[in-house]
């Protein structure tokens, strides 16, 4: 019947179904332009511990996240105008950045993030912990990239799946807990090979590490951590090591 079903008779007297089609009304054509992918990049954040904390406590550390991550936004040269509104989650949020020209992904990685790692650190020194309860405020940071849609509800996609799913990972979590400093960072697979192993002004590539991986659908998706205790590689001293080391693999062995 072209997807249409007999769901009712008209009345007693006639006994003739109606009609109705079962697919449902078609989408106004605002409403098909709204949920269209839009390319965002994508920086997601998590408190440690909200949950063990007061609601008075917890109230009082989103509102310090929420000007902490504006205020690091705003000293790397990302304004409001580049971004879209914050997206809450309760103990973190979820910033959309629009593709400009003048706020590459590379600001995200340098120097948003050790911006924002400061900011943590300054406020995190001036708390103590008192009867009221701990103030102190540690993070997961995730950087990802990808289509993103919106239906007039919310925000939605694979690109924010994957991005979800690396905040809240056991191994996400467990990089937090090994390390004293505010914050740790994690990239996607997608943000590594473009930007982090480019090695962009700012953005050293070995100082990240493969964490976790993820199994979405069709693909197996790699998360690297950001390691500040890395030590640095020079390029070229390594060049030098590998070519050293192929010489003397080369050279025959010395006569007994």
């Amino acid at each position: 019947m072209n997807h249409e079903t007999a769901v009712r008779t008209a009345g007693p007297r006639t006994g003739r179904p109606v009609l109705v089609d079962a697919s449902g009304p078609r989408l106004p054509a605002v409403d098909r332009a709204r949920i269209r992918p839009r390319y965002r990049a994508i920086l997601a954040v998590d408190i440690e511990g909200s949950t063990a904390r007061t609601d008075p406590v917890k109230a009082e550390l989103r509102r310090t996240l929420y000007r902490l991550l504006e205020e690091a936004f705003n000293r790397a040269g990302i304004g409001e105008r580049y971004r879209e509104e914050y997206v809450d989650r309760g103990d973190g949020a979820l910033v959309l950045v629009q593709p400009f020209d003048e706020v590459p992904k590379t600001l995200l990685l340098h120097p948003a993030v050790p911006i924002l790692s400061a900011l943590l650190a300054e406020y995190n020194a001036a708390q103590s912990i008192a009867s009221g309860g701990d103030r102190r405020i540690r993070i997961r940071v995730v950087v990802h990239a990808g289509e993103v849609h919106n239906d007039g509800h919310g925000n939605f996609g694979e690109a924010l799946d994957i991005a979800c799913r690396l905040l809240d990972s056991p191994q996400a979590k467990s990089a937090l807990r090994r390390t004293r400093a505010p914050l740790v960072l994690i990239v996607s697979e997608d943000i590594y090979h473009s930007i982090v192993r480019h090695g962009y002004e700012g953005i050293r590539a070995d100082s990240y590490v493969p964490l976790v991986r993820l199994e979405v659908p069709g693909r197996s998706h790699q998360g690297w951590l950001y390691d500040a205790t890395a030590p640095y590689r020079h390029p070229t001293l390594t060049t030098w090591t590998r070519r050293l080391r192929a010489v003397r693999g080369a050279r025959p062995a010395p006569a007994p």
